[in-house]
């Protein structure tokens, strides 16, 4: 049984296997997911697991080099913006419109779906090389 880290093995298995550049979403419970891309489906009922609480796990496992993350989230919901830039301090940091989010998010490894229920609460996580 593994002890730490990411238990959900899903999960695990794409973070593992994740290389440079490759992207993952992480999002609340009404992002759509585009088809043919991997659904890893954390949601257990409203607000279990928090978007922040599967970011902060996945953080601790993939090397992230740029971030992906809706303005409106920083209009409409501006504190899971500050918490992405705490969590994430000195990470490339860009800002694309909603409807830019969902369609990048057909190119990413997976979404993994929370169930927070913060309107746009969403990232597109950039992994990056650890050399």
């Amino acid at each position: 049984m593994k002890k730490q880290g990411i238990l959900n093995q899903e999960l695990s298995n794409v973070v593992a296997g994740m290389g440079h550049m490759d992207m993952l979403v992480v999002g609340d419970a009404g992002l759509p997911i585009p088809p043919g891309v991997k659904r890893i489906d954390l949601a257990l009922s409203p607000g279990v697991p928090g978007f922040l609480q599967a970011v902060q796990a996945i953080s601790e496992e993939l090397k992230i080099q740029q971030l992906m993350v809706a303005r409106e989230t920083f209009a409409v919901s501006p504190e899971i913006g500050a918490k992405l830039k705490a969590i994430f301090p000195g990470v490339d940091l860009v800002e694309i419109s909603h409807a830019e989010l969902k369609e990048i998010s057909a190119k990413a490894r997976a979404v993994v779906r929370t169930g927070e229920f913060t309107p746009y609460a969403n990232v597109i996580l950039v992994s990056g090389v650890v050399f």
